[in-house]
């Protein structure tokens, strides 16, 4: 399997599936929550690229993580906990959507295993 071909599909899917998503959502629950959705799908997309990097810093070649990486991941996360909570409280979208969107990033993840399991040779 090649490791860069996989993240580039699951980047692929994860755009595609975040985009199917708020279309779904705007045709079903209106304009409102299809925004929260969207919120979500790029904080989920964010979230992924920022595992990629660690991925790719521990891998053959790549440089290795310093100590501070540990303090700045638990600092990623508290950056998005702050962007959906002004998502949710501020803009007053449902948290329902944003966590739905939250979920685009894990179904690419997903449908990559899926691709993987079928194509295996």
């Amino acid at each position: 399997m090649n490791y860069d071909r996989a993240l580039e599909r699951m980047t692929r899917m994860a755009s595609a599936v975040g985009a199917a998503g708020v279309l779904i959502v705007l045709l079903w629950r209106g304009p409102r929550e299809a925004l929260g959705f969207l919120a979500g799908a790029i904080l989920s997309l964010l979230n992924f690229r920022w595992w990629k990097g660690i991925a790719n810093a521990l891998g053959p070649g790549g440089t290795p993580p310093l100590r501070a990486s540990a303090a700045l991941l638990f600092a990623r996360y508290l950056l998005l906990a702050a962007a959906i909570y002004v998502i949710v409280k501020i803009l007053e979208i449902k948290v329902a959507a944003v966590l739905a969107g939250l979920f685009v990033a894990v179904a690419a993840v997903l449908i990559e295993i899926l691709y993987e399991l079928v194509s295996f040779k």
